[in-house]
């Protein structure tokens, strides 16, 4: 096959979605441009209503993105000086960065091998006088194994905060993404599962007081209105994100039901082109309901990067979630952690690749992907020949 046949994979199309909901999202649009009313207001209200609805929870917030939603999070439930989060290392960069912001210590702990996700082992080695908060994220659309988490919660009085910015519509033990800690957090970055057309996020909780400091913290620290109960920060929601959401949270099912479909196919292709010794496919575990925000292999015998070029020069999109540890970051360096103290997380940094993921990826699509990995353990073959 000559290069002028390689035919491209983008990682993620927007633009396919756009497309398939283009008359009811102008509809919206048109509707928030003529109500005059841009930041907050009835739009943002009723996105909050339905979104509570759909997790399960009392009260839903929404602001201007996941970062945000993380930092109004900790600030609401009294996380500050002097505290103490626990968090992964793998994860991006938010989730620690937010415990920062609100003058606490991130500590991490590692992540389980199969799942990427935080260990509760290791997360019950790292617990100390001063931790408050352990925060469960839940990578890639699995949730995190929250069973061992809520006897630590309950055992040391600890909030759980769920950083579920890659895992709306997951379920654990038949319970959504929201429900599963004291607060929890969402992103609607334009790539999540449920995404809008910009920056946006949420917080959800059953704690009416956190909700209300949520709210109050996102407008300045203002309630009434010119009255300002204490600092905060500008993190209102525009009206036309809100709008964009409501036209796609009633189809979001589906599109969890499409990227479900298309993990399974990926799984059937890689076996199928039995490339399960170059490839580890991912481990979904019991009693979890795995939305596939991404679709994320390892790669064997450190010949990820060798295939991540390979896939680059041959128009494949991929990403790599995350090349870094959060520990070895130079934003992170006073914290006084080294390499070798998060092995498994280590790894993971050297080892993983996303494919492309998105609901509307066709099967020959993903048939291309496939058989790209396909020829770069050919290639290799012959080499070692």
């Amino acid at each position: 096959m000559g290069d002028g046949q390689h035919v491209p994979v983008p990682f993620f199309d927007l633009k396919l979605q756009y497309e398939g909901l283009y008359k009811p999202i102008e509809e919206a649009l048109a509707r928030v441009l003529g109500s005059g009313q841009y930041i907050l207001g009835p739009e943002v209200a009723a996105l909050e209503e339905e979104f509570a609805a759909y997790c399960g929870t009392a009260q839903a917030i929404a602001c201007s993105s996941g970062t945000e939603a993380l930092l109004l999070a900790l600030k609401a439930i009294g996380i500050g000086k002097g505290d103490e989060v626990i968090v992964p290392p793998f994860t991006f960069f938010s989730s620690a960065s937010a415990v920062c912001r609100v003058g606490a210590t991130p500590v991490f702990a590692d992540i389980d091998p199969a799942t990427f996700n935080l260990d509760a082992e290791d997360v019950s080695r790292r617990i100390t006088p001063r931790t408050r908060a352990v925060m469960p994220v839940h990578l890639f659309g699995q949730c995190v194994d929250m069973e061992p988490l809520w006897h630590l919660a309950e055992k040391h009085r600890l909030v759980l905060v769920e950083d579920a910015a890659q895992a709306v519509g997951s379920e654990y033990q038949g319970k959504r993404t929201g429900t599963l800690g004291g607060i929890a957090c969402f992103s609607f970055y334009p790539t999540k599962n449920l995404g809008a057309f910009g920056d946006a996020g949420m917080v959800v909780t059953n704690d009416c007081d956190w909700a209300a400091r949520v709210r109050r913290l996102r407008v300045h620290g203002m309630e009434p209105k010119y009255l300002h109960r204490e600092i905060g920060w500008n993190s209102r929601l525009d009206a036309i994100q809100a709008a964009i959401l409501r036209v796609k949270l009633p189809w979001l099912n589906r599109f969890i039901d499409a990227r479900r479909a298309i993990a399974r196919r990926y799984d059937h292709l890689i076996e199928e082109h039995g490339l399960t010794e170059l490839l580890v496919r991912p481990t979904v575990q019991p009693q979890q309901y795995h939305s596939f925000n991404q679709y994320v292999v390892r790669v064997t015998e450190g010949r990820r990067d060798d295939l991540a070029r390979f896939f680059k020069s041959r128009g494949i999109g991929y990403e790599i979630y995350y090349p870094y540890p959060l520990h070895l970051q130079e934003a992170f360096r006073h914290l006084g952690y080294g390499p070798g103290d998060f092995p498994v997380a280590e790894r993971a940094c050297h080892e993983v690749l996303a494919f492309p993921m998105f609901p509307e990826l066709t099967f020959e699509e993903q048939r291309r992907v496939v058989e790209t990995c396909a020829e770069f353990q050919a290639l290799g073959q012959r080499l070692a020949a």
